[in-house]
């Protein structure tokens, strides 16, 4: 398991069939503070047989182990038992967290809050799957059974480590599979600290296994794997094409949840304060590495230039700073590769649109991989900071004349995840709702999520849902069952 060496940098192991597997002999990877800069981790690369190991324990479980004679009430009351050590560990997984994902320590003990939740909510829905009794024109009864898809494999991304974790684990174990689990190679930390209870709650060997290394690699070992049933993937759309092309050789079942480009629409009606505040929180909230992120901010004409002049004076007020500093508003990027990625659209950006604030690198920092909150405005839309996926913090801010000019510039995009529209008129913003085509659309808020709500995008933001009872059925099959209730024979002869 876990091990806190010299310098506090701790090592971590893959977890295979309830047992920690590989050791400083094998090859590792290093994760680092991206405030810092320094290693905080070493961690075992499963190899392509570790993969097949994992998997192999995961089918084991699924089909001959306790797992399968685990009630549903069972299966509950273990998701219940995960969610109160996630709870009695909260502070340690926050600051991990933190450290790991460079995201303010205030965020982090929301989303650790929101793991166990998560992981709580499903075992609640464990024993409340059921099928249909079905009334068929004949003398039969005929129903359907839920039962689970199988092994699932599933791959998650960094930048909510720990929920990700949940919102693939939970469902998949409160249906009756059994999974393989890769964290992002940059932040799985915590999912390593999770593994080391599960046989303190008492899940048995093999049903979660969790193993680490490159999405190149490792990711690709377990998606091609015959002996997974299912691949639920959340990350970036190109990533995700790759994995539907692989797992088409096997006829995998696929869930994606990818990248986004969301608009967040302000009408001249709405509420002032609270849309300049929406407008911030929507992008800048996790340093904008949020794929739901209101990183296409529209603005109505009328209100326009008052609006982006508003949104600077208000950035300026974001306290960048160390992850563990409470006050601290927005911390560093991920990593070096996301900083240098963003760094090239702000590059882009100033060629295609003007900077209102921001544009660079936070200067205030010797180390650290951070990034000055950056607002472009008099952008089109066709421009490639208004249609590619940054992943950063960097508003583009759009100027729209009317109703229908929003509408069409919101819907002009390949991505189809989020969407928020800003307005006091009620019928306004029920035909905005429905003429956006994205699987999620809020009105007069940013980013609220919970869940009982589904979560998942139209088009290229990948398809399937996460969360709520939606959540759970992807990771069930459907039976049909046919008794014949009348003697008499068929008579085909």
């Amino acid at each position: 398991m876990a091990g806190s060496g010299k310098n506090d940098v701790r090592s971590y192991r893959n977890f295979i069939n309830g047992q920690w597997v590989g050791g400083t002999a094998d090859e590792t990877f290093p994760v680092y503070d991206p405030s810092t800069e320094e290693v905080i981790a070493r961690v075992a690369v499963a190899s392509s047989a570790s993969v097949d190991r994992a998997v192999n324990a995961a089918r084991t479980a699924f089909e001959t182990g306790p797992w399968p004679q685990t009630t549903p009430q069972d299966r509950g009351r273990l998701l219940f038992k995960l969610a109160d050590k996630i709870r009695q560990n909260a502070a340690l997984l926050a600051e991990l967290e933190a450290r790991n994902t460079g995201k303010p320590i205030v965020e982090a003990e929301y989303d650790i809050a929101d793991t166990a939740t998560c992981f709580e909510y499903y075992g609640g829905l464990a024993n409340k799957i059921m099928g249909q009794v079905l009334p068929v024109p004949a003398n039969a009864l005929s129903f359907t059974m839920k039962e689970p898809v199988g092994v699932a494999g599933q791959i998650i991304p960094w930048n909510y480590p720990l929920m990700m974790a949940a919102w693939k684990l939970a469902p998949a174990l409160a249906a009756g599979c059994t999974c393989v689990l890769k964290p992002a190679e940059q932040t799985p930390i915590t999912a390593m600290e999770m593994a080391g209870w599960f046989e303190e709650i008492g899940l048995p060997p093999g049903v979660v296994n969790i193993i680490n290394g490159m999405g190149e690699t490792t990711g690709a070992a377990l998606v091609a794997h015959p002996g997974v049933d299912k691949i639920a993937f959340t990350g970036s759309a190109a990533v995700g094409k790759i994995i539907v092309k692989s797992a088409a050789d096997t006829l995998k079942r696929v869930t994606l949840e990818l990248g986004g480009k969301s608009p967040n629409i302000f009408f001249a009606d709405a509420d002032w304060e609270a849309s300049v505040d929406g407008a911030l929180f929507g992008v800048f909230i996790n340093q904008g590495e949020v794929c739901s992120a209101g990183s296409r901010i529209l603005v109505e004409k009328k209100i326009y230039s008052k609006f982006v002049e508003a949104m600077v004076e208000k950035a300026k007020r974001i306290k960048l700073g160390a992850p563990l500093e409470r006050d601290t508003k927005m911390g560093p990027l991920v990593s070096k590769e996301q900083y240098d990625r963003v760094s090239s659209y702000l590059e882009i950006g100033k060629k295609e649109a003007r900077v209102a604030i921001g544009g660079g690198r936070a200067k205030q920092f010797g180390k650290g991989y951070y990034v000055e909150p950056t607002i472009f405005c008099d952008v089109n839309n066709n421009a490639r900071i208004a249609r590619e996926e940054i992943f950063g913090p960097v508003a583009t801010v759009i100027p729209f004349d009317g109703e229908a000019d929003a509408i069409r510039i919101a819907n002009d995009t390949p991505y189809g995840l989020a969407a928020a529209v800003w307005t006091r008129d009620i019928y306004k913003a029920f035909r905005v709702v429905k003429a956006v085509r994205a699987g999620i659309v809020w009105v007069n808020h940013m980013q609220p999520t919970y869940v009982e709500a589904p979560w998942g995008g139209y088009k290229q933001s990948g398809f399937g849902r996460e969360l709520g009872p939606w959540g759970l059925e992807e990771y069930l099959e459907t039976k049909q069952v046919f008794v014949n209730l009348d003697e008499t024979p068929i008579g085909w002869y």
